[in-house]
C-alpha cells in the first residue's frame, strides 16, 4: 500500500521507524525486534538507512521481511550522501523488483569522515537531487522526505529552510516526516509558516519515546531539539532512576502524541529505537483512541 492512501483517509493512526543491525552478527537480534514490532500491526514501518549508506545492504532485507511475513507497509529509506548516480539507480531497481512502494528520500547524515572529506566530486549534495532522479527512473514509489520544526542544522534562517523545503516538495515528495521534537508548539507554528508557503503535502510528526537520560545528550546533538522545562524538571527528577525514566519518557511521548491527535493530526510516527516493548506500551496507552 501507497502511504499516499493512508494519509489521504484521515484515519488516525501510529507508525514505527526501526534501524537495521551495523554488524552481522548483529542481524538475527535485530530482525527479531523488527518483527516484535510489525506483529503490533503499525500502520506502516520505516528502515532507516545508516549514516554514509554504511547499513544499507540490511535496510531493504528487513523492510521486505516486514511486508511479506506480516503485511505491514513499509517505507524503506534512501540516502544519496557520497554515492554515485549509478549506485543509487541500483538501489531504486532493488526496491523495485523487491515490490517496494513507498521511499524516504534522503541526503544522510555526514559522518566525521564524510564532513572531513572533499566532497567537489559528489553527485548529490541534497535531497532534492535524488527525488529528480527516484522520479527521473520511472519507479512509481510515493515518495517521503524529512523536515525540521525548529530548523535544519545547516539552514541560516528558517526562511531559507522552508524554502529549500518547498523545492522538495515540487520535485515529487508526497509526505514529510519531521525531525523528533518535544514542545508540540513549536510543531502548530511551522505548520502554520509552510502552509504559508504553499506547501500543503501531508506533515507526519516524529516523536521520540526518550527512555532514558543518555538519550538526551544524543537527540540534541541530532536534531537541536529545544527541550522544554517540563521535560528537562522529568529527566532531572527520574534520570538516575532507569524505570522510572522509562515509564516517565513513555508517559511524555504518549501525552505528545495525543495532545497532536486532538488538534487535528490524523498520522504520527515514533521513532521506536528497536524496542518493542516501548512501541507495544505507547500503542496501549492510545488503544481507544486510535481504535
Amino acid at each position: 500500500m501507497k502511504l499516499s492512501e493512508l494519509f489521504a483517509s484521515k484515519k488516525l493512526s501510529l507508525s514505527f521507524e526501526v534501524f537495521p543491525p551495523k554488524t552481522d552478527t548483529a542481524f538475527e537480534s535485530v530482525k527479531t525486534a523488527t518483527e516484535e514490532i510489525a506483529k503490533l500491526r503499525p500502520s506502516f514501518m520505516s528502515v532507516t538507512y545508516g549514516a554514509g549508506g554504511g547499513t544499507s545492504q540490511y535496510t531493504l532485507e528487513i523492510a521486505k521481511n516486514i511486508k511479506s511475513r506480516y503485511g505491514v507497509p513499509t517505507l524503506a529509506h534512501l540516502t544519496c550522501v557520497s554515492s554515485t548516480k549509478e549506485t543509487v539507480l541500483a538501489k531504486i531497481d532493488e526496491m523495485k523488483k523487491a515490490g517496494i512502494e513507498n521511499v524516504m528520500a534522503l541526503r544522510g547524515d555526514l559522518t566525521p569522515e564524510l564532513e572531513a572529506s572533499d566532497r567537489s566530486g559528489w553527485c548529490y549534495r541534497h535531497a532534492t537531487q535524488l527525488i529528480h532522479d527516484i522520479k527521473a527512473s520511472g519507479a512509481d514509489f510515493c515518495i517521503g522526505g524529512a523536515c525540521y520544526p525548529e530548523i535544519h542544522p545547516e539552514s541560516v534562517d528558517q526562511r531559507e529552510d522552508i524554502k529549500y523545503l518547498k523545492e522538495k516538495v515540487d520535485a515529487g515528495c508526497s509526505f514529510l516526516t519531521t525531525q523528533m521534537f518535544f514542545d508540540n508548539n513549536l510543531l502548530y507554528n511551522f505548520l502554520y509558516k509552510i502552509r504559508e508557503a504553499g506547501i500543503l503535502v501531508p506533515i507526519i510528526p516524529g516523536i521520540m519515546p526518550i527512555t532514558n537520560a543518555n538519550q538526551v545528550e544524543r537527540a540534541m546533538k541530532l536534531s537541536g531539539s529545544f527541550m522544554p522545562q517540563r521535560f528537562k524538571s522529568l529527566v532531572d527528577k527520574f534520570g538516575t532512576n532507569p524505570d522510572a525514566m522509562k515509564q516517565a519518557g513513555i508517559a511524555y511521548a504518549t501525552d505528545q502524541i495525543i495532545d497532536l491527535f486532538a488538534n487535528g493530526i490524523t498520522n504520527v510516527h515514533v521513532y521506536s529505537m528497536n524496542k518493542p516493548d516501548v512501541a507495544e506500551k505507547i500503542q496501549q496507552n492510545l488503544s481507544d483512541i486510535l481504535g
